[in-house]
């Protein structure tokens, strides 16, 4: 994966959490909130840990360079 790619991926990451504390607070309707639940599930299930988990990443992974 490239660095644009990650720094993408760490971007919508931040806009998620935000998206969260405001709903909580009222601020965005519902349905941001269905869409941020969905975005941040899919992250966690990417992450390595749940992989791992999962069987799907052996645990001696080796990252390319």
């Amino acid at each position: 994966m490239t660095d644009s790619t990650e720094t993408a991926k760490q971007v919508v990451d931040a806009l998620s959490i935000g998206t969260v504390v405001a709903t909580l607070a009222g601020i965005l309707p519902s349905i941001a909130a269905i869409f941020t639940i969905a975005w941040t599930g899919i992250r966690i299930y990417e992450t390595d840990t749940v992989q791992k988990l999962l069987g799907k990443r052996p645990y001696s992974k080796i990252k390319p360079d």
